[in-house]
């Protein structure tokens, strides 16, 4: 489902259900935490600037020393808590991430870490509101392969852009989405930078593809022209890089992503209410095989306020 970062609570935070797979059913991560005495799914405060995909990620490392691979987005909670004697609301975003690499230590706010079957894990936690994320996790198989559509980011004004508009550049505002693509886009832990064929669009993403030491490679395909010519062709290309099996982040156009995005939504029976595409906004689209599970989009990579 379309999905962006909630806002309005007193207190922000972000974690994970950490999960992976050796050979039996599939076993998620809790932490023991003995200031609180108590087994949580990881999670943490937002750092200031800090969105809330990063801190997520960020946390699970801390917590677990299990670096993640960010899926789907799962349902935030929101509860009390005590704030300088007064009570506010914490609201916590969560993310399934598969367990990439690491093993836990003891650290300052751990003791243990038990990896449990989803249904002792729902036993085992101490919060009602763990279980509920618990439960949305398990709606849907863990293993899930994200593609991620990036739309270019902003590109000043076409209309007073007098040389050819396939190499109109990034404005100063642009860049700086550029750079929070490569700020927080690593977590999905994407293989290969793909890229329509417009500077803009190839600006957006270099500063990733060089965070991840991968080209940028550039494909029409991915471009408002050949889409136009060929209506559907896109989403057919995001199926197979799906199937795959390798994260993938595509930079896109306007013209293209809403329409491929809702094409597969609509095929696959994923509940959409809009599909919008602002200038560095992201869709992180999950799919089992070639077949999409959730979309969940990101108006934009800037932390809350």
């Amino acid at each position: 489902m379309s999905s962006e970062a909630a806002t309005g609570a007193a207190v922000r935070a972000a974690g994970g259900v950490l999960w992976r797979h050796t050979g039996g059913p599939t076993e998620i991560a809790l932490v023991h935490r003995p200031r609180y005495d108590d087994w949580s799914l990881p999670k943490g405060k937002l750092a200031t600037g800090e969105h809330p995909l990063t801190a997520g990620v960020r946390e699970v490392v801390e917590e677990t020393g299990i670096r993640p691979v960010l899926g789907r987005r799962l349902v935030s909670t929101t509860y009390p808590v005590s704030v300088r004697d007064t009570i506010v609301d914490k609201l916590v975003d969560y993310w399934a991430m598969r367990a990439e690499s690491g093993d836990f230590q003891v650290n300052d706010e751990v003791d243990e870490l038990r990896w449990l079957t989803v249904a002792k894990a729902t036993e085992t936690v101490s919060y009602r509101h763990d279980r509920a994320v618990l439960a949305d996790f398990a709606r849907i198989a863990a293993g899930t392969t994200t593609i991620v559509l990036v739309r270019h980011g902003s590109a000043g004004d076409r209309h007073q852009w007098r040389g050819d508009d396939r190499l109109r550049p990034l404005d100063p505002t642009g860049a700086k989405q550029a750079g929070r693509v490569a700020g927080v886009l690593p977590g999905f832990g994407p293989r290969r930078v793909i890229s329509a064929d417009k500077v803009r669009c190839t600006q957006t993403v270099r500063p990733l593809a060089t965070v991840l030491g991968v080209p940028v490679e550039v494909d029409d395909d991915f471009g408002e022209e050949r889409h136009a010519r060929r209506p559907g062709h896109a989403a057919q290309l995001l199926r197979a890089l799906a199937e795959a099996g390798e994260p993938v982040v595509i930079c896109s156009q306007g013209g293209v992503i809403p329409d491929s995005v809702e094409e597969l939504a609509d095929a696959d029976g994923v509940p959409l209410t809009d599909v919008p595409a602002r200038k560095g906004s992201v869709w992180a689209l999950s799919f089992a095989g070639r077949r999409l599970v959730s979309a969940d989009y990101y108006r934009s990579l800037k932390a809350p306020k």
